[in-house]
């Protein structure tokens, strides 16, 4: 057969590449293929006719390694070459052309088990080196069968970690930087000698602490549970951690070694960063029923115990005979850390909740059931979630309904605003007025009932962001107001020092006008104008002294130029002075 250069066939697959990218691609498209059914398959004029069908609907992709049987056929007829007069299939990765060139783009539509019949165009198909009977532009034939492949990946897209998948796992996973996971592994030299071997029972990290070499984690986020894998790993990726090295007794690993691992990820526990800042991390040991959480306002029971990171047991409920722990979550009944992971928990969930000072007991000795809880610590909580009740939904209820459950949110935000809590009672508003939103329609009489509690939920609402200091929402819910009551004074007050803080002072000066014009005896609206018009003669200090300077500026800049300007014409009538002279 003809030799073809690798440098041929780089070029050769490139061209293909951007030929796949053409109209006439009917891979993806088109039904699956009936037995004895033939079809061109790409725009290059790649024929395939179905023998047999395959298993499943994976097909391998190129970087794949492939085994498969195939007889090569000439255009008339003749034989050319074929793995099972030999007796064993034959092993390569596809994308490289090992056998015909534009077949192994046939054999990216194969399944498992698969048998079919390639005809490959005549400027295409040229043979292989394992026969000298296929000549350039000959018309091939081949029939192939898919026995196996091993879909092969290039984790980190530089060849550095060469990923073999073996077995296929779950589909669960992959773990991510906070999980748990488990893993059996053992590690080889390329003469063969193993260099570090695992218990039959496995090692358990966090991926985000890393294990052995840098190459694991990084591999083991590309994984899925019950995956076997092979890895070739580069010496970039193969660097050993020498004090862990030493500790484990593991033979000495030279710097430019390359290693072979095979690798099990037997099981992984997920970590979930409730908080977003890793104030409180969930470790999950059990799954739950379902897929519903107990969220804000449910009634929950739950099991647990608590700990100092020590070990020192602080309490315990639900066990010994002991009655588990009943709350309403998001109601400040517990710490804020065990409240805010209990309301993303299934039931029937049991997990390991680690909560931070910030969300726990802060920089204060607290006395608990069974011990003292020291200034700033981190507490652990193991948890297990019994049953729960979720608060009802507003779209289950009818009208009435509605309109109690916005009256009972609204006072429960009132009593916390009384209290200090802004940042609860800003909840419970916004509950009340999802419970009576504006595109609900309500009878005459409800009708006034709704609007008097919107606007009051609102103009509460806005006052609590102008505590918390989130002035852009207060300034949209006082405009919400403003919408429907144009001149509600406690909205215009209430926005008027929004825009105070965020230095509009010519809107506050127009939202104070106007509540003084509808209550001119106002005497809290009087008072920000005090503050308004302070305010207004300090910026107009600023903006005098920022024109000063500007002034001064371009002054000195102006005479500068002026001086310039007189030399130059100075030395002008010199330079003409001196052409007179020298006339005479």
């Amino acid at each position: 057969m003809v030799e073809f250069s690798m440098a041929n066939a780089q070029a050769f697959i490139d061209e293909d590449d951007e030929l796949d990218e053409e109209p006439g691609e009917e891979i993806e498209s088109a039904p699956p293929l009936n037995v004895g059914e033939e079809r061109e398959i790409n725009s290059n004029g790649l024929k395939k006719k179905l023998l047999k069908h395959g298993q499943g609907w994976e097909t391998p992709e190129f970087g794949d390694e492939v085994t498969v049987h195939y007889v090569g056929i000439l255009h008339d007829g003749t034989k050319s070459v074929s793995t099972r007069d030999k007796g064993e299939p034959v092993t390569f990765k596809l994308g490289q052309e090992k056998v015909a060139a534009g077949l192994d783009r046939g054999i990216v539509t194969m399944r498992k088990g698969e048998g079919a019949l390639f005809t490959l165009p005549s400027e295409t198909a040229f043979g292989s080196s394992d026969s000298d009977v296929v000549s350039l532009n000959s018309v091939v034939q081949f029939e192939v069968e898919l026995v196996s492949w091993i879909t092969v990946v290039d984790v980190c897209k530089d060849g550095g970690i060469i990923k073999k998948i073996l077995e296929k796992g779950e589909m669960i996973g992959p773990p991510g930087d906070l999980d748990e996971v488990l893993v059996r592994y053992v590690v080889r030299v390329l003469d063969g000698i193993t260099v570090a071997k695992t218990s039959e029972h496995g090692v358990e990290f966090y991926v985000k602490d890393g294990h052995f070499c840098q190459a694991l984690p990084k591999v083991i986020k590309t994984m899925r549970k019950g995956e076997k894998v092979n890895l070739l790993i580069q010496p970039q990726y193969a660097s050993v951690d020498r004090d862990k090295d030493s500790e484990s007794g593991v033979p000495s690993i030279p710097p430019s070694s390359i290693l072979s691992i095979d690798l099990e990820l037997v099981s992984f526990k997920p970590v979930i960063n409730v908080t977003g800042d890793l104030g409180v991390l969930k470790k999950i040991l059990k799954e739950g029923e379902g897929t519903l959480t107990a969220d804000e306002g449910a009634a929950v029971t739950i099991r647990y115990t608590a700990k100092l990171v020590d070990g020192t047991l602080l309490e315990k409920r639900g066990f010994d005979g002991e009655d588990a722990l009943k709350f309403i979550t998001d109601e400040e009944q517990v710490v804020a850390g065990l409240d805010q992971a209990v309301t993303t928990m299934k039931k029937g969930e049991h997990a390991i909740v680690t909560v931070k000072p910030d969300y726990g007991f802060g920089n204060t000795e607290v006395k608990r059931d069974l011990a003292m809880v020291p200034p700033c610590s981190t507490i652990i909580f193991e948890v297990e979630m019994l049953e729960f009740t979720k608060e009802k939904d507003p779209r289950e209820m009818n009208k009435h309904e509605r309109i109690q459950m916005a009256q009972r949110k609204k006072e429960e935000g009132n009593l916390l605003f009384k209290n200090g809590k802004y940042q609860r009672a800003m909840k419970k508003y916004e509950k009340a007025t999802d419970c009576i939103n504006e595109d609900e329609h309500f009878e005459d009489d409800d009708q006034k009932i709704v609007k008097s509690l919107r606007v009051s939920c609102w103009l509460n609402g806005a006052a609590a962001c102008l505590k918390r200091n989130y002035f852009q929402e207060a300034i949209k819910q006082c405009s919400k107001v403003l919408e429907v009551e144009s001149c509600n004074v406690k909205a215009l007050y209430r926005r008027a020092q929004a825009f105070m803080e965020t230095a509009d002072l010519h809107l506050a000066e127009l939202d104070i006008k106007k509540a003084l014009e509808i209550d001119p005896q106002n005497r809290e609206v009087k008072l920000i104008q005090k503050n308004l018009k302070q305010l207004q003669a300090e910026s107009n200090k600023r903006d005098a002294k920022l024109y000063t300077t500007m002034f001064a500026r371009l002054s000195n800049e102006n005479s500068s130029a002026a001086k310039r300007l007189k030399v130059e014409e100075t030395e002008s009538k010199n330079e003409e002075n001196v052409g007179e002279i020298n006339m005479r």
